[in-house]
């Protein structure tokens, strides 16, 4: 299998989550035309019936291929069932991917919890952008909003630490035709002084954001000329801007981002804030 063509990997474990992450996923490999590798983890168990497990895995992929078949026809489906930890499933898988999509929760999750802790470590340390597709909006359960959300929103700093957000969010863009891509960065004069920008004019500020914008997606807009692009830069905090835009979003895109270490995280507090409360599905992009 070339680069170019490395699948679309969907998590399944039974969950309405996941089912509904397997819908996101199927759609999008047919939009990108790539295939879609269906991956349920049978979980390390020495009190499990391993016969009775493999049963098990190959009825619940076998009808993940046939919804995944309904939901994106014409889609190239396969499917694995790796004995391991999860999220170590899909780290490892995500090696040779172009992207992993899983549900926010899985059968073990608590519903009082936002994000189960599969899909926190698999976007913490994938080698490829991760998609937690949440399940509803506003308190809808999974499966119930019908309403088209065309916008693709990404969320950026200023610098170069978002060219792979910028790259991914603009690709996923191209795919779709009709959609829009909102690039926001949320600044305030506090992040206007730690970037080295004005530290007491807020207009100043301001217009320093915005040219840090402009320069951010000039190449790319010549060489996505189809992807219609607005540029929002919005004085606030980043996690709270990206949690609000996402609430007319199709997707949310932000950068992973290494500065959570020493809260024991693999994200950035940003990027874990923005995948913990999001509207949305959210891509969490390796950077």
């Amino acid at each position: 299998m070339s680069g170019t063509d490395l699948p679309v990997i969907a998590a399944v474990d039974g969950s309405t989550h996941s089912l509904e992450a397997l819908d996101w996923a199927a759609r999008e490999a047919v939009a990108r035309a790539l295939p879609l590798l269906i991956v349920h983890v049978r979980q390390l168990d020495r009190r499990a019936n391993q016969a009775a497990q493999e049963r098990e895995a190959g009825e619940l992929l076998a009808s993940a291929v046939r919804r995944a078949d309904r939901t994106a026809p014409g889609v190239r489906s396969t499917t694995l069932a790796p004995l391991d930890f999860p999220s170590a499933a899909l780290v490892s898988l995500s090696r040779d991917a172009s992207l992993v999509v899983l549900g926010s929760r899985g059968l073990g999750g608590f519903r009082s919890l936002m994000l189960g802790s599969n899909s926190l470590a698999t976007a913490s340390m994938a080698k490829c952008p991760v998609v937690v597709v949440h399940g509803g909006r506003d308190g809808e359960e999974p499966g119930g909003a019908d309403e088209v959300f065309p916008d693709i929103v990404a969320g950026v700093a200023a610098d170069e630490s978002s060219e792979g957000v910028l790259d991914f969010a603009f690709e996923t863009a191209a795919a779709h035709p009709g959609a829009r891509l909102r690039i926001v960065h949320g600044w305030t004069m506090f992040s206007s002084m730690l970037s080295g920008g004005p530290v007491f004019d807020r207009n100043a500020a301001a217009d320093a954001a915005e040219r840090s914008l402009a320069e951010l997606t000039a190449g790319r807009r010549a060489a996505y000329p189809q992807v219609e692009v607005m540029k929002e830069p919005v004085n606030g905090t980043a996690a709270r801007t990206l949690v609000t835009a996402s609430a007319t979003a199709s997707l949310t895109v932000v950068g992973r981002r290494r500065g959570g270490e020493s809260l024991g995280l693999g994200l950035s507090p940003v990027a874990h804030t923005t995948l913990t409360h999001a509207m949305g599905p959210v891509a969490v992009v390796p950077c």
